[in-house]
């Protein structure tokens, strides 16, 4: 049997079942279970928990003391702030068995979860939303949507280089990367993409 092209630390644990992509590491007292599935190139640090029935893109960070629970997606590009939260049932009761009721939780491509956010099940991060530390988001947060507080609301839009966006008149161009956006009926929009390619 050939060796993994990804690495793993010796405190760490794979389990057989598990699909692990190339490039990617598991750093100390982190457990992937069967059934996961991890893309390539992704860093798990300490204290990392990837249940069962989960997906994980390419290119994904999970910092320190996260747990992945079954019914959870990430997305491609996703970053996950240290001792962030996700739940899968609404209401959980120790001597009810409610696995039957998991909820989906979808963070789309390129999302960043700041830490101790916490996130409830059933709702769907779009592409590039910037959720603040702390936040506890309930609901559904938009593309590029920049989210703080208990429970999160939408104070600002973010760029997809990670930069706030100060819009006028409804538009915005990045001061950083050059990508222009534009804000509509509570929606933000890219129209112009960045000039400068992010990197891996």
């Amino acid at each position: 049997m050939s060796a993994p092209n990804y690495f793993v630390h010796e405190s760490s644990y794979v389990d057989d079942g598990a699909v692990v992509g190339a490039g990617t590491k598991v750093w100390h007292f982190s457990h992937v279970l069967a059934g996961a599935v991890i893309g390539a190139r992704c860093n798990l640090g300490q204290n990392v928990v990837v249940m069962a029935g989960t997906r994980i893109g390419d290119n994904v960070k999970i910092q320190n003391n996260v747990s992945i629970y079954e019914g959870v997606e990430l997305e491609n590009d996703v970053f996950c702030g240290p001792s962030c939260v996700f739940t899968n049932v609404l209401n959980p009761r120790s001597h009810v068995s409610r696995k039957h009721e998991y909820r989906r939780t979808l963070v789309k491509r390129g999302s960043s979860i700041g830490a101790n956010a916490t996130i409830i099940c059933g709702v769907t991060l779009g592409e590039y939303a910037f959720i603040g530390a702390g936040a506890v988001v309930t609901a559904d947060v938009p593309p590029y949507g920049l989210m703080v507080g208990v429970p999160a609301r939408r104070v600002g839009w973010m760029c997809q280089c990670g930069e706030q966006l100060h819009l006028a008149a409804a538009r915005a161009t990045c001061g950083a990367c050059g990508a222009a956006y534009e804000e509509h009926a509570g929606a933000l929009r890219q129209t112009t993409p960045p000039r400068i390619a992010a990197s891996a």
